[in-house]
């Protein structure tokens, strides 16, 4: 099998190249003049637009810098965590960051408490900066004594940051055995993920009896991690003022807790239609109590279409295409530059990502890809995190970055075009797969991804009383999987390690990654009714939309479109949609 890897040269062509070692040294160096600024003018507020002109400037040096250093090594990382030379590199950036984190929060409360700092974002001049600078003030109220704020960042580095490597690390190098009737396999986490697809019950069981098995020899580390991580998040978010967790993502989030609500509520009203779904699937693979985990991904009916790269190469970009030609024009870039590492291999790290690099205005995308209709879905997924970034690159650096939940809009959209193509094109053969397969994704975004939202917030709440081992996560994750896919899995085979290999919940930064899945899907197909609707006008709307995520709130973006997301209304609209799709699936399957 051909190694296809990203080509990382556009940053540097390697840790030791000259660029690399002077970008480094210029920012510790721009570090040290940021805070010999700060130190010697930010003490009064004479002059202050002056001020507020340089401290601007000196951010978007900063991040233009740092925004070429960090991806650069944790993109190469991610390709071999066993790479020294990242895991050094890795270590010295984060620890230069949090020994900057006493000027930055100096920098921030200046900036946030000056007294008119509302009228001079209305000026002409500092304008493009308006959002950045309210978020500033906004977070200002969360912030602790310059002391407080350098004590924690530097503890993170041994503390949350270092189970997080460990993590990482365990989880890349683990081995799972998998026992066949003529063969005993040897693989990566990450390639059990095909075996689960495989049109064979007894490969897909021997995969899932496998994978329990590997992780039983890391839990009880893992688990460490896990409950370090979020008795560190449990107290800082206390320290900042936060009632819990939760109401500190959704401040990081840009969210409304009301938007929350009317979400979950959603989700839960039309619960029992994907139960329908999981039930009849049960029933046509022969299982009558729900369906087994170690089914949930098998194929159904008889096209069991499988992709070589080039193949899900050409199928991307004709249906990209027929959305608009810079879609496909973005698709055809990465294809041609080198921006994809595809396959698994041990050391790499699981899952999928993409990376958007404002500093050179190009993405890099990370999967694990083995060929299955499923895997094409989710390069064209990622692929729409890059053209997400195509869109926010225009906007000034301090604008780049967009919330979690508005994350996951494009790449959805993206989804959703490829998906919805497919099954268009396909005879009656072939949509009972297709729609099944489509059917797979959603009960995960919803399903799985409640009970993982039902976890983690059980989680933090029990981490309160005391560190949790891995027994207490593995029944915690029992209890929430029931509550969200109630009968329509059997409860004898539940993951109860689901915990264990998700790098959302290991991350002190990103608490509750997991409900902007839901947000994404949902807010997508609300999105793809409006443009089915009106193409034309929806297409020239489209790209300004993407742009706003990094200058607006999730609220105020979803207004760009008509879209009141604070209204329940608006999520069983959208859950209305994948109803359909499950109506279809039990008619066909009668």
């Amino acid at each position: 099998m051909e190694i296809i890897k990203y080509n990382l040269d556009s940053l540097y062509s390697g840790f030791e190249s000259e660029a690399f070692q002077n970008d480094l040294q210029k920012f510790a160096a721009d570090l040290k003049l940021y805070d010999k600024y700060v130190t010697e003018n930010c003490q009064s507020y004479e002059d202050f637009e002056q001020k507020l002109r340089k401290l601007l400037s000196f951010s978007e040096k900063l991040q233009l810098l740092v925004g070429r250093l960090f991806p650069f090594i944790s993109l190469t990382r991610s390709a071999d965590t066993t790479n020294e030379a990242a895991n050094k590199y890795l270590a010295k950036i984060q620890m230069m960051l949090a020994e900057a984190t006493l000027t930055l929060t100096k920098a921030s409360k200046y900036i946030g408490k000056y007294e008119y700092l509302a009228e001079l974002m209305d000026q002409p001049e500092f304008s493009d900066y308006q959002y950045y600078l309210s978020e500033i003030k906004k977070d200002t109220k969360h912030l602790l004594s310059d002391e407080q704020e350098a004590i924690i960042s530097q503890m993170k580095q041994t503390g949350s940051t270092a189970w997080t490597h460990l993590q990482s690390l365990l989880t890349s190098k683990l081995e799972v055995e998998v026992k066949l009737k003529t063969e005993t396999k040897r693989i990566t986490v990450s390639e059990v993920g095909a075996l689960l697809r495989n049109s064979d019950q007894e490969v897909r069981r021997a995969a899932f009896n496998g994978l329990l098995k590997a992780y039983e020899k890391i839990d009880d580390s893992v688990a460490m991690s896990l409950s370090s991580i979020k008795g560190e998040v449990n107290y800082v978010s206390k320290l900042r003022g936060y009632q819990s967790a939760l109401e500190e993502s959704l401040d990081v989030s840009r969210t409304k807790k009301e938007t929350l609500n009317a979400m979950i509520t959603a989700m839960y009203e039309y619960l029992p239609d994907f139960h329908k779904y999981l039930k009849r699937k049960a029933k046509l693979l022969g299982h009558k109590n729900g369906l087994p985990l170690y089914d949930l991904l098998a194929p159904l009916g008889k096209v069991k279409k499988t992709f070589t790269y080039e193949e899900a190469k050409a199928f991307i970009f004709k249906n990209y295409r027929s959305f608009s030609a810079k879609l496909a024009k973005l698709a055809q870039k990465a294809f041609d530059n080198n921006w994809i590492d595809l396959y698994p291999r041990k050391g790499k790290v699981g899952g999928a990502f993409c990376s958007n690099i404002g500093a050179i205005k190009e993405s890099r995308v990370l999967t694990n890809f083995n060929g299955n209709l499923g895997d094409v879905v989710t390069l064209a997924h990622e692929l729409g995190h890059a053209y997400h970034g195509e869109c926010i690159f225009e906007n000034n650096v301090l604008n780049q970055n967009y919330p979690m939940p508005l994350a996951e809009t494009a790449s959805t959209f993206c989804e959703t075009i490829v998906m919805n193509a497919v099954i268009e094109a396909s005879n009656d053969e072939e949509k009972l797969p297709l729609i099944e397969n489509e059917l797979q994704d959603h009960t995960a975004i919803i399903c799985d991804i409640l009970s993982r939202y039902i976890f983690e917030k059980t989680v933090f709440e029990k981490r309160l009383e005391h560190p949790l081992t891995s027994n207490d996560f593995q029944q915690i994750m029992r209890e929430a999987v029931k509550e969200a896919y109630g009968d329509g899995l059997d409860h004898d085979y539940i993951n109860p390690y689901a915990w264990l290999n998700k790098p959302h919940y290991y991350s002190a930064y990103l608490s509750f990654y997991n409900w902007p899945y839901a947000f994404g899907l949902l807010f997508a197909k609300g999105l793809y009714a409006q443009y089915l609707k009106d193409k034309d006008q929806f297409i020239a709307n489209y790209d300004e939309l993407l742009k706003a995520t990094g200058k607006m709130c999730v609220e105020d973006v979803a207004k760009q479109a008509n879209i009141d997301v604070t209204d329940v209304n608006f999520w069983r609209s959208s859950l209305d949609i994948i109803k359909q799709n499950i109506a279809l699936f039990l008619k066909l399957t009668d």
